[in-house]
């Protein structure tokens, strides 16, 4: 099995910055993409932003030039770097992971860290 355990949300003015890390543990074999989910209020669940083995990256069109991600694949970890952030960013985030385990792959999950926006 995979754990994954978040750090980093709160609560930020708007214009402001928050750092979320999301660390992974277990037997894991190997590690391929990670990226951070995100849900609001009353609505769907969307990708924020996604980052493969290699550190290719894919954000979603609301984010993109505000937010970073990154990995270090020594630590099993990834980050979301959220600049000038915006009421509309607020929202739970969670992290994700596709990892190989034993002889099988799987999407495994955070529990969520709360971003709130507001002044």
């Amino acid at each position: 099995q995979v754990q994954l355990v978040e750090s980093g949300g709160g609560l930020v003015q708007p214009g402001g910055s928050l750092r979320l890390s999301c660390a992974a543990s277990g037997s894991i074999f190997s590690m391929n993409a990670m990226g951070w989910y995100r849900q609001a209020p009353g609505k769907q669940r969307e990708l924020v932003a996604s980052v493969s083995r290699g550190g290719s990256t894919n954000y979603a069109a609301s984010v993109e030039g505000r937010f970073t991600i990154s990995r270090d694949n020594a630590k099993i970890t990834v980050y979301l770097q959220m600049n000038s952030l915006k009421p509309e960013d607020t929202a739970v985030y969670y992290c994700y992971c596709n990892a190989v385990t034993g002889f099988s792959s799987g999407i495994y999950w955070g529990q969520g860290t709360q971003v709130t926006v507001s002044s």
